[in-house]
């Protein structure tokens, strides 16, 4: 549209093979605290950390590779995308009840707003979007359309 802009700040981290997820998390909530989310709107801080844990570890352990971290906060949603070096594309699966994993992307889908996977010429993104906290109510959720 003419005349108009969009105003966004980005952060990004590269997290190789053997970095742990908690760093991921604690980079990624370090964040979000900066920007008033862990007092405006916890719960979406937890299902942000929630999916960053999931996205990172998917990179490490499905891709064996090393997870390039980007989270970018425009006027509407805060974007967490991961990239790793693998082209093959996650799907939301039923986990095995018998298994320990498998559930990731089921937990990702649930959590944010809306999420996507992108190929690329040397690998994939990944990104969940979750809906920006605009005003709180008095007892400090998130005002504004409901999460899932």
């Amino acid at each position: 549209m003419e005349g108009s802009s969009l105003r966004a700040v980005g952060w990004a981290r590269t997290l190789p093979l053997n970095s742990e997820v908690k760093t991921a998390r604690d980079w990624a909530r370090a964040h979000l605290e900066a920007r008033g989310w862990a007092t405006a709107a916890p719960q979406t801080v937890d299902a942000v950390l929630l999916a960053v844990s999931e996205l990172v570890t998917n990179a490490h352990r499905h891709a064996h590779s090393s997870a390039q971290l980007v989270m970018i906060c425009d006027d509407q949603c805060l974007h967490v995308s991961v990239h790793d070096k693998s082209g093959d594309l996650p799907v939301p699966r039923e986990g095995d009840t018998e298994s320990l994993g498998g559930r990731g992307m089921l937990l990702v889908d649930a959590v944010a707003d809306t999420w996507e996977v992108h190929s690329c010429p040397h690998g994939k993104s990944v990104s969940a979007c979750f809906r920006v906290p605009d005003a709180t109510t008095p007892d400090g959720d998130a005002a504004g359309p409901s999460r899932h």
